[in-house]
Formats: structure tokens, sequence, C-alpha cells
């Protein structure tokens, strides 16, 4: 299915091995017909946890193939490739602030599934190349190397080698090994901050003060005089004030150096949701109108309504 792992066939890779664009055949209602997926080293940790758990918002494990030491996973094929490729893109259009949005509202929605599941998980390794996008934009968490279930009954952690990826990777869990649910929260408040400016989370071509994009950006968070000059450029002031301040004072939260006082993701699902209904209006001069979407029948109906 992936022409014997060809190179040019190659969609990405981690810590794990390559991932592979490849096809198969499903029986559909229309007959056999080819679907593409993407085919990767099978990691145990995601067969496990995939097998286990199914949701919009999580990358849709079809199968896997055992044969004799080869071990491969087949996932659903994700058109656009990762949010970090879509973001730090210097040849694709920039992500607007809808779709900016809508990312961070369906990946919120993805880990708190997981918190939220009969067995709680904690994804561990909440970062831009780990979500994956449809091609309406759909976030997908993908890469559940290492998962690790979460605490059960009276504990409050987990105990656990320290892994994951510098600059998303929560402070207490740098320092002890306790992991927590909270200790994603933290990632997914770097994952808004990369959002909101466009920025890497770790940078060794800039300053050495903004090289680490949590300490230098949370201080900048909640000072709305601040704030708006480290908004993504590119995004060319196109984008709703009051939304941009919101989504910053979320990150602001979800980064406190407490995991006690961060939110649960259900909140953060809570506050996101109503930055779903905003559309930007073309403007002048920096000034920006923002109006509440209209569903297609709402506007037919609006119309008779005139006539």
């Amino acid at each position: 299915m992936t022409s014997n792992f060809r190179q040019d066939r190659v969609l990405g890779g981690g810590g794990f091995g390559n991932v592979y664009k490849g096809s198969i055949t499903e029986d559909l209602r229309d007959g056999m017909q080819p679907v593409e997926v993407a085919v990767k080293v099978q990691f145990q940790a995601e067969v496990i946890f995939l097998g286990q758990l199914s949701h919009p918002n999580l990358v849709k494990l079809i199968g896997y193939c055992c044969e004799d030491e080869h071990r491969v996973l087949i996932y659903e094929y994700m058109a656009r490739g990762s949010v970090e490729n879509n973001l730090f893109s210097r040849v694709l259009l920039p992500l607007s602030w809808k779709i900016r949005m809508k990312i961070a509202f369906g990946a919120a929605k993805g880990l708190a599934f997981l918190h939220e599941a009969e067995k709680p998980v904690i994804y561990r390794d909440f970062k831009t190349s780990n979500i994956l996008l449809d091609g309406e934009y759909n976030a997908k968490l993908s890469d559940f190397g290492l998962a690790k279930d979460g605490p059960m009954g009276d504990k409050t952690h987990v105990s656990t080698r320290i892994m994951g990826t510098y600059g998303y990777a929560a402070p207490e869990y740098i320092m002890t090994g306790h992991l927590t649910p909270r200790s994603d929260v933290y990632s997914f408040g770097v994952v808004l901050l990369e959002l909101l400016t466009g920025r890497k989370s770790l940078d060794k071509s800039r300053p050495t003060r903004e090289q680490n994009l949590a300490d230098w950006g949370l201080p900048l968070l909640k000072e709305k005089k601040k704030l708006l000059n480290i908004v993504d450029p590119r995004l060319e002031g196109d984008y709703p004030v009051k939304a941009v301040h919101k989504a910053a004072m979320l990150a602001y939260h979800c980064l406190n150096k407490n995991p006690k006082a961060r939110p649960l993701m259900r909140d953060i699902v809570d506050s996101l949701e109503p930055l779903q209904v905003a559309e930007v209006l073309p403007h002048e001069k920096g000034m920006v109108t923002v109006i509440n979407v209209i569903p297609e029948g709402a506007k037919a109906k609006r119309n008779e309504n005139a006539t």
C-alpha cells in the first residue's frame, strides 16, 4: 500500500519512525473503492489507546498489520498535514484567525475527551506537529506514543520518566516527573500562544530572551496595550480584538506556574466556543468590525422576509 515504503510517499517523521501515504481498498456502498490512508511503524501505546478510544478530534485508527517482526499502523489520511507545517510555512498562505480558533477548539475537545474518558488518559506530548488537519481544517490529535494512563481514585498524579518536547512540557513535570492532566493544559497554553503569535515554542534564531515562547510571552498576555504588538503580523490586523484578548487571557491561565490554578480542559472548551461564531469584515486603518455568522438557512429566510 506504500509501494514498499517508497521515499516519495513519506508524509513526515518523528521519534518512532516515518509516516507514509498509502492506499487501501474498502467495500463501500458503491463497491470496492480506494481510500487514502497514513501508514506508520507501530508503537504499542497507540494501538492500546486508539483501539479503545474514538472521538471526532482524534485521528481514526483504521487497522494494523503484523508480518514477522514488522508492525505498522494504518490511520485515516489527513489531507492538510500538521498544524506546525501550516502555521510556520513560508509557502502556504497564513492561517486566518477564524481557522486558528477552529484548530484550538477542536484540539481542546480532543484533550477534554481524553481527560474525561472512563479511564483518563494524559496525552503528554501535545504540540503543533501532533495536531493534524483534514481538508476542512478540523483538528485531530495524533501520535499516542507517549500517552499515559491518568491518575485513578485518590491519586493526584502519576510518576513517570520525563519524556515529551522541550518548550511544550509543563515546568513541574520537568522538575519532578509528576504527570497530571494539568500538564496537558500547560502544553495547550503553549500551542494557543503559538497560534496567537505565529512564533515557535522554541526558536534559537531569536534573541536570547525571546527563544522560549512561554517565558517571553506570558507577561505580555495580560497587558492589553502590548498584546496586539505580539499577534502574528501575517494576520495583518485581520482579527477581532476582543476575541484576541479573550484567547490571550485563556493562554495566560493555561500557562500558570501553579498547575492547580490552571483551568480544566472542559472549561477551556467552553471558553473557546464563543470565539467560533465571529467573522471578521474588511476594515480600515487597523479598525476591526465583528459580525455573527448567519447560517445559510437563516440568510435565505431573511431574504424572503425582505422580499
